[in-house]
């Protein structure tokens, strides 16, 4: 519970003081909850199946309302994502000079109580609250910090989630009514829920278009792109980097096992749809000339893949899942960030008015390899292992799908080293636009980031590791075995 409440209080805290002095309290309070969670994922048995750290208080008992929270190895993983990332984003913060930073500051810290609390609720109203939570600061951030047209475009993306999140409670509610005995909202009790085939398919696409809305997945993606691209740096880190792992982790801890008794011809619905969107997205990011929105179009595709991969409910699907998710969440928030120091430096984020930016940033130049070589999927980085497993798993469900699905590898590296390319080769243009030496916080940022993706590429099972036996008791309980 200190990990949803600690980032909360250091939220309020931060209002008390000055942009440097809120700054350094942020990046504290931040690095202290990475730590917090670094000690729990020592004191948390991973060879276990069941749910570890288990807090209940009771709240509204008359509703089955309970503040109760959990951890298994699939939840540790989005902590550990959710922690590691929010310093990497505040790091990268360092710089600006946002009026209000001490608002903008204290909005980030408490979207990551926010999102902690969703991926440790074991309670399905506490699920929803904290899922609502998370949508508050950034909508603020990018309403308030956003570039052009934000109030049209923060509008659309508050609909979407809005609309997404009511269906998301009506499906708890109706899974609620229909728990045996006294109705109740913890996860151990909704597992029990005795519905019909059509009532858990009834659920089963409720949940699916909440999700679907916030990873997002074809064809609930139209709010993305403008949304990134209108918000502000950290804003797209924080939708991209660990917002839309909440849709992804709502499909494996909620989706799939309270609508178990769902036809399974509706996984065939969900997959075809997310491989769509990864050959769709794909195909626009090599006709962007924005950098911003080809990285956009780009989660859209990866995020797709991962979908798919999870969908097939194989084991290889949700750990490949797991593990992509991690890795995507780290990646995107460094080619953000790269995105951001070439448009403070060149005042430009379009492609065809950038030309070799490599002959004056190096170091640059260098990380910014490393990071794309990550997204691509190349041996040796974070990306290859969870993109391998994701494959397998789409290939092994339909050899048509899996080939199709495939084709990420062939359209990430064109647009990814399309991106790359026209951006540090060639002559320099005529703008004066250079990168030059990085300050402390970017170089720290993009260090880290390139270090994380070396070190998963070569040793994968850290994260595999943390989510296997949680991932076999999750596909136990579905085939009927005793309750995680």
């Amino acid at each position: 519970m200190i990990l949803i409440i600690l980032p909360l209080i250091a939220s309020l805290f931060t209002l008390f003081f000055k942009n440097k002095v809120a700054k350094i309290i942020a990046l504290t309070a931040s690095v202290a909850q990475l730590i917090l969670n670094f000690i729990l994922l020592c004191a948390t048995n991973l060879k276990s199946t069941s749910l570890q750290a288990l807090d209940f208080y009771p709240w509204y008992a008359s509703l089955g309302l309970n503040f109760s929270t959990g951890v298994d190895g699939i939840s540790m993983v989005m902590l550990l994502l959710t922690n590691v990332a929010c310093v990497l984003i505040l790091l990268s913060s360092w710089d600006n000079s946002y009026s209000s930073m001490t608002k903008f500051l204290a909005l980030i810290l408490f979207m990551q109580g926010a999102l902690n609390g969703v991926f440790l609720s074991m309670n399905g109203l506490m699920f929803y609250i904290f899922w609502e939570l998370a949508l508050i600061p950034i909508y603020f951030i990018v309403g308030i910090w956003g570039g052009e047209n934000r109030i049209k475009i923060t509008f659309k993306f508050f609909i979407y989630t809005f609309l997404g999140s009511l269906l998301m409670l009506l499906a708890l509610l109706f899974v609620y009514l229909h728990t045996p005995g006294n109705h109740s909202f913890e996860w151990s009790e909704m597992l029990k829920a005795q519905m019909t085939g059509w009532e858990s398919t009834l659920v089963l696409w409720a949940f699916f278009i909440a999700f679907a809305i916030k990873m997002p997945i074809f064809p609930f993606h139209t709010w993305q792109a403008d949304t990134y691209s209108v918000a502000p740096a950290q804003g797209t880190m924080l939708l991209s980097g660990i917002m839309l792992k909440m849709g992804i982790f709502g499909m494996i801890r909620w989706m799939w096992p309270l609508a178990k008794n769902a036809c399974e011809c509706n996984y065939n619905i969900f997959i075809i749809l997310a491989v769509i969107g990864i050959i769709y997205a794909a195909i626009i990011a090599i006709r962007q000339n924005d950098i911003k929105r080809v990285i956009a179009w780009s989660s859209v595709s990866h995020v797709g893949l991962i979908a798919a991969g999870i969908m097939t409910w194989s084991k290889e699907g949700i750990q490949g899942g797991i593990l992509q998710s991690f890795n995507h969440g780290i990646n995107v928030i460094g080619l953000f960030m790269i995105v951001e120091i070439i448009e403070r430096r060149l005042k430009t984020r379009q492609l065809d008015q950038m030309r070799g930016l490599a002959k004056h940033g190096r170091t640059f130049a260098c990380l910014f390899m490393i990071i794309t070589l990550g997204s691509v999927a190349v041996p040796f980085t974070n990306g290859f292992t969870g993109e391998f497993l994701l494959l397998n798993a789409t290939f092994n469900y339909h050899s048509i799908i899996g080939i199709v699905s495939g084709l990420t590898i062939i359209f990430c590296a064109v647009y990814m080293l399309r991106v790359y390319q026209l951006s540090m080769f060639g002559p320099e243009k005529d703008n004066g636009g250079r990168i030059g030496k990085l300050t402390w916080s970017e170089y720290s940022t993009l260090g880290c980031i390139a270090i994380i993706i070396l070190c998963i590429g070569i040793f994968p099972n850290w994260i595999l590791q943390i989510s296997e036996s949680s991932v076999d008791g999750l596909l136990m309980l579905m085939k009927g075995g005793p309750a995680l």
